[in-house]
């Protein structure tokens, strides 16, 4: 008998998505906080760009780390985990033409989702100073681009639109572009920064499809519990620094004991420390390869 083809996890995110359950999922930057996600029970987890670039060159989100850098960190993190990964991909690295080899590169890489903005290159956090945008119809065409390279090669994987232009534009225009995304084919709607409850409010009850809401702890949108935003109308809550944020606090700390002669306090223990590592699974595909000796 043949065994019936696996689901893609894009369509793993769909289904979840449909469930009307918000989605909550912290980000990753590499792949050991990708197993760390899935280690902890959630659904699906988000990569975030601010953290990718942290992680792999040590530099902020300002438009300097490239697309086969993030590309490959969509690959490393893929690799590891079964759940589906909501990549970003940022402006999608250049023109129509480049959103297009961004979308069918990380749906090849495996990504359930990616994310393109509407900022102008090189782009900046969404709660940094400096951000601009492209004028509407570039926006568009780059959320048309992206929907055609999906369709055009055959390859599952959702559509986030991202604007930034809230910043600088008003709410009133941010609104009208993801509605102008939503018609070009965009799966889920990110209006980037909301300043109230009340503007949040206004994003999910006058935009159609499923939205999504950026948690960023000292950010310029209000940090609500989850209850809240499934309540207001969100479909899915992304905390793209929360994980990377306490892990450098904790790293800091724990310098600043050896640096003071002092051993480092609330270290794993070194059995838990290889189990998330993935030692043991290893140790448990070794034997299927153990030295076999005539009996």
């Amino acid at each position: 008998m043949t065994a019936a083809p696996q689901q893609t996890a894009a369509a793993r995110l769909r289904a979840r998505l449909e469930t009307g359950r918000l989605l909550v999922t912290p980000a990753c930057g590499d792949a050991l906080s990708a197993r760390l996600i899935e280690d902890a029970g959630f659904d699906a987890m988000f990569m975030s760009g601010f953290a990718v670039s942290a992680h792999r060159i040590g530099a902020p989100d300002a438009g300097l780390i490239s697309y086969g850098e993030m590309r490959d960190a969509v690959r490393d993190i893929c690799a590891v985990t079964q759940l589906p990964v909501l990549a970003d991909g940022d402006t999608g690295y250049g023109n129509a033409m480049n959103v297009r080899r961004t979308v069918a590169g990380y749906a090849r890489a495996g990504a359930a989702a990616v994310m393109i903005e509407d900022q102008v290159a090189p782009k900046r956090c969404g709660h940094t100073k400096g951000k601009l945008v492209v004028d509407r119809a570039e926006a568009v065409d780059r959320i048309r681009a992206a929907d055609d390279a999906r369709r055009e090669s055959g390859q599952d994987i959702l559509i986030i639109a991202r604007t930034d232009a809230r910043h600088g534009h008003g709410l009133d225009e941010a609104l009208a572009r993801a509605e102008a995304f939503h018609s070009a084919g965009a799966d889920i709607l990110f209006v980037e920064a909301p300043h109230s409850e009340a503007e949040m409010r206004r994003i999910c009850s006058e935009l159609p499809g499923w939205k999504m809401a950026n948690m960023v702890e000292g950010g310029t949108t209000p940090i609500l519990p989850p209850d809240q935003l499934a309540e207001i109308g969100y479909n899915h809550a992304a905390y793209p620094l929360t994980l990377m944020s306490a892990a450098m606090r904790a790293m800091q700390e724990a310098l600043a004991a050896l640096r003071d002669g002092h051993p480092p306090k609330g270290l794993l223990p070194f059995e838990e420390l290889r189990r998330l590592v993935g030692f043991n699974d290893y140790y448990d595909l070794e034997t299927c390869y153990s030295d076999r000796r005539p009996e």
